[in-house]
């Protein structure tokens, strides 16, 4: 079960909602109890269920990518998978509502979009275009926009939404490069993510390109709200994305899984220097 609902995957939302709450302005010290409780609803809860509705819905396509996964290998038998996923989707909505109206709203778009990127006929995660950008919002923007939230108890400043939003444009290219793993099996089962509809090195400078041009909009903005040391930092940390790139494009099938253990971190260490600077905006 813990398998079926992959930790590894449970990070960016929770680092996305810490950036949130650091970029409220609101002093963290009383408030740890709510924030480590939304990263655990981020987290292990809502990404958590996340993953087990996917691992349901892609049983049959995992069976050719990854036939040793739970479900696939029979040690999640019969239709536990799905009940797996509905189970917390029920709890990830009954946490949610303990943090008002801004933190239920956001938990049950996130359950949501969750169902809605897996399950038939809908099936978001069928199009390179909406699937990853789904995913990307979910992972990045939603969390963000909601540990600000519901620190302010109430909207955010447009700085904050602004911010949340271009790196959750951004982390359309990082989903981009998720679907390399699964290239065979999407191409079997009809799933034409870019990777399939581009070829691996088309879709990979697509997503080199979409991780970019947002991070330098956030540099801009940065530098108009005159806070010129953290666009630098974060035009450094850029520059290391660059670095990466080079790499990865060499062979982007091979070296994907690779850049998404060091120019992603880079990318996310991004997130949280903008996350102070806005901070001090407040």
């Amino acid at each position: 079960m813990l398998r079926l609902i992959k930790p590894v995957t449970w990070f960016p939302p929770m680092w996305a909602f810490l950036c949130g709450a650091v970029s409220s302005g609101v002093a963290l010290g009383a408030e740890w109890p709510i924030v480590l409780l939304g990263i655990v609803l981020a987290g292990p809860i809502t990404c958590g269920m996340s993953q087990a509705a996917n691992d349901w819905c892609d049983r049959h396509v995992d069976a050719i990518n990854e036939p040793d996964r739970p479900i696939p290998s029979g040690r999640i038998p019969g239709r536990w998978g799905l009940w797996i996923a509905l189970a917390m989707s029920v709890l990830s909505l009954a946490v949610g509502s303990q943090f008002g109206p801004w933190g239920f709203g956001a938990t049950v778009f996130a359950v949501i979009g969750a169902w809605a990127y897996s399950v038939e006929p809908i099936r978001l995660k069928r199009s390179g275009i909406w699937g990853p950008g789904l995913v990307g919002l979910c992972y990045e923007g939603l969390p963000w926009f909601t540990g600000a939230a519901i620190l302010v108890a109430g909207a955010p400043r447009w700085e904050i939404v602004a911010t949340a939003a271009l790196y959750a444009l951004g982390a359309h290219g990082i989903m981009t490069l998720n679907d390399f793993k699964a290239l065979e099996g999407d191409r079997v089962m009809g799933v034409n993510s870019l990777p399939v509809t581009l070829g691996p090195d088309r879709a990979a400078r697509v997503a080199c390109w979409v991780m970019t041009v947002p991070q330098l909009v956030v540099v801009g903005l940065l530098l108009l709200w005159s806070k010129p040391i953290f666009a630098a930092v974060v035009a450094v940390l850029i520059l290391g994305q660059f670095a990466a790139m080079r790499v990865m494009l060499r062979d982007p099938k091979a070296k994907a899984p690779w850049y998404n253990g060091t120019g992603v971190l880079l990318y996310i260490s991004g997130m949280m220097v903008a996350a102070f600077a806005l901070r001090g905006l407040a």
